[in-house]
């Protein structure tokens, strides 16, 4: 089998700024060692998903290996269908061994589960709240 028949389908993939916002703001936030997920839900029928490695982690080579596992993490297991997913990868994301980070992955999964699951409590970005309406 080629590399190419491995990789990401286009309708699983989010590719616009807007699509990257709306998890930002709206989804929850879950944070795990050696990356943090966004998940926010979608219409669609299939998982999508989408990586943003900023220049903090590296330059391009250690980028690009950080949105190759993040990519490869999503193939191996994708979340339920409806479900937009972002991986902010850390800066040790790169070093560690692949186990280490499915293990961590597949426990921030699990972890944004049992919020969904709970109190219907969300969790987002630091300064994306809004104060509540005043009667």
């Amino acid at each position: 089998m080629t590399a190419r028949a491995q990789g990401l389908p286009t309708r699983e993939r989010l590719k616009q700024r807007p699509e990257f916002e709306r998890a930002y703001d709206q989804g929850i936030r879950v944070s795990g060692r050696f990356m943090t997920l966004f998940v926010v839900p979608n219409q669609g029928a299939t998982p999508r998903f989408g990586v943003a490695a900023s220049r903090k982690i590296g330059n391009a080579v250690i980028r690009n290996r950080a949105k190759r596992l993040a990519r490869e993490l999503f193939r191996r297991r994708k979340p339920d269908a409806g479900i937009d997913l972002v991986i902010v990868p850390r800066r040790d994301m790169v070093d560690m061994p692949f186990a280490s980070l499915e293990t961590d992955y597949h426990a921030a999964l699990d972890r944004r589960d049992r919020q969904q699951s709970s109190a219907g409590h969300v969790s987002r970005r630091p300064g994306s709240r809004r104060a509540p309406a005043r009667v």
